[in-house]
């Protein structure tokens, strides 16, 4: 795929461009990471004062929002070439773990959306010889959500982490709650650390696996949406190695010239089966 038709792609399917998140979306965002609000800081402790202001000029650096302040409505926008020229290091990244066969773990807080796109990777990773991690399968965590604290479970479909309520078992499927918690990957790199390893050389996901994880020290990419400020303060702290602007909650589908891309700039290959 060229990265013309990559830029068209992200512009039509309202990837990048104008997206569905909303400027009200996203500065709520930054208001609540500036006060440290554990639902958005995604498990991610900065080292720096992040004032509104800071994460407005921070975001519109990455993502290419408007740094007006007074701009206070409507759709919010991702310029397209932050996008490709994120998805490029990404590529990057993954070229680099497949050639020195590094131990990976995907991970993702949107299996509706996104976990084709990752298994994708995740097994064009394997077929190269890397190993891909599964850690804590079936492990309980407790996790904060609107209803109070619930018990999920860790599950992975095609090698991607995701969790579910108990009782939801759908082998295969991409059922599975949305999240932002930073706890499955704890859990996780923790069972692997106590079972005396290999751990993951990069983490790849979102939300909370990827600054869960970075804010442990283990290297981490991802993508994130506008709404979403700690992966680019992460990465700005030299915690997440590479954030992908653009719209996480599209339809599924739409990932999938996204991921043709990344295999193609990392000379990795995939057989692709979209759930």
């Amino acid at each position: 795929m060229s990265t013309g038709a990559l830029r068209a792609h992200l512009l039509a399917a309202r990837l990048a461009g104008p997206v569905a998140t909303s400027r009200e979306e996203s500065l709520r965002s930054y208001r609540l990471f500036a006060a440290r609000d554990p639902r958005v800081m995604l498990g991610l402790d900065p080292e720096w004062a992040w004032g509104e202001g800071d994460l407005l000029r921070l975001m519109a650096d990455k993502c290419g929002v408007s740094a007006d302040p007074a701009h206070v409505s409507g759709p919010d926008v991702i310029d397209p070439e932050r996008t490709v020229a994120a998805l490029e290091a990404f590529a990057g990244r993954l070229c680099e773990a497949a050639r020195a066969r590094s131990p990976v773990l995907f991970g993702t807080g949107h299996p509706h959306r996104l976990l084709g796109f990752y298994a994708g990777l995740a097994e064009a990773l394997s077929a190269a010889g890397c190993v891909v991690l599964t850690p804590a399968q079936g492990v309980c965590v407790d996790m904060a959500t609107r209803f109070g604290v619930r018990t999920h479970r860790i599950e992975y479909v095609r090698g991607v982490a995701l969790v579910r309520e108990p009782g939801v078992r759908v082998p295969g499927s991409a059922t599975g709650v949305h999240t932002h918690s930073p706890l499955p990957v704890r859990m996780a790199l923790g069972v692997l650390a106590e079972a005396g390893g290999p751990l993951p050389e990069l983490v790849v996901g979102d939300h909370g696996w990827v600054c869960g994880a970075g804010q442990l020290g283990v290297e981490a990419i991802g993508l994130a949406d506008t709404d979403d400020p700690a992966l680019f303060v992460g990465e700005a702290e030299g915690r997440v190695s590479v954030a992908v602007p653009l719209d996480d909650a599209v339809r599924a589908d739409y990932y999938r010239p996204l991921a043709h891309y990344v295999l193609g700039r990392a000379r990795l290959t995939g057989r692709q089966e979209w759930p």
